[in-house]
C-alpha cells in the first residue's frame, strides 16, 4: 500500500485485482480515506478502478 502513498503518479489499474483487493473489506465495501490513508485524487482513482472491475466481473459486489 504505501507505493501508491509515496508516489503520487502511481496509479490504480481496474486489472490488477490483487491490489484492489487490499482496499475492500471483508463485506465488499471500499475501504474509506481514513484507513486506506491515501490522497483525495487517489481514493477517487481507486474506487473508479474498483467499480470498473466489478462491472467486469473481476472482483464481486458482495461477499458472503
Amino acid at each position: 500500500m504505501k507505493k501508491f502513498k509515496t508516489d503520487p503518479n502511481q496509479y490504480f489499474d481496474y486489472r490488477d485485482v490483487k491490489t484492489l483487493q487490499r482496499y475492500i473489506d471483508s463485506y465488499g465495501r471500499i475501504e474509506p480515506i481514513s484507513k486506506t490513508g491515501l490522497s483525495a485524487r487517489q481514493q477517487r482513482q481507486l474506487a473508479v478502478a474498483i467499480k470498473r472491475a466489478r462491472h467486469l466481473a473481476l472482483l464481486p459486489f458482495v461477499t458472503k
